[in-house]
């Protein structure tokens, strides 16, 4: 690779670092070019990407943002490759997990930066176990109209109740005149 192709690429990486709130970074070992590419769709249909990289040349591309990043130049050892998040934390990080899952536990998570937060492999395993954004949303929903349905049920059944008081009180009436 070439000086001007290696800065190109460092200024490039700079950039889809800052677009993108989460990466992790993965040790491919093992895995077949066949599997990368199965890979880089789930991870591309969870709206993240997969990119292999030269550890040297990712050390220069985040040292180089004018992000606060934590330091994990300790991880940048062996072969590395990079997935970038767009949308989230959660949806690469199950599509990684289930992908792991079926190939031999392959690639083997190193560390992630969300939010600009160091994320360790124990915090990337509850990510990966936690539900997706939508049914998030639809188990918050679901609490808060369950005491809303309660509500609403009580108000109803307090007004059969009254409506029943109200027609036994009518039929006393018309028996006493």
């Amino acid at each position: 690779m070439k000086r001007s192709d290696k800065e190109s690429f460092v200024a490039q990486f700079q950039e889809r670092i800052k677009e993108a709130p989460v990466f992790y970074l993965t040790d491919f070992s093992g895995l077949d070019v066949k599997s990368i590419t199965v890979l880089r769709d789930r991870l591309h249909e969870s709206g993240a990407d997969y990119v292999v990289v030269k550890n040297r040349l990712l050390l220069r591309a985040l040292e180089g943002t004018e992000q606060e990043l934590p330091d994990i130049s300790e991880h940048l050892r062996g072969p590395t490759a990079v997935v970038l998040g767009g949308e989230g934390p959660v949806a690469p990080a199950k599509a990684l997990a289930e992908f792991a899952k079926d190939h031999d536990d392959r690639p083997v998570f190193k560390v992630g930066v969300v939010d600009q937060s160091l994320v360790e492999a124990g915090q990337f395993e509850r990510l990966a176990k936690l539900p997706s954004r939508e049914e998030l949303l639809a188990q918050l929903a679901g609490a808060l109209a369950a005491p809303m349905a309660a509500l609403a049920g009580a108000l109803g059944a307090k007004l059969q109740e009254t409506a029943g008081l109200l027609d036994a009180l009518r039929e006393k009436k018309a028996e006493e005149e």
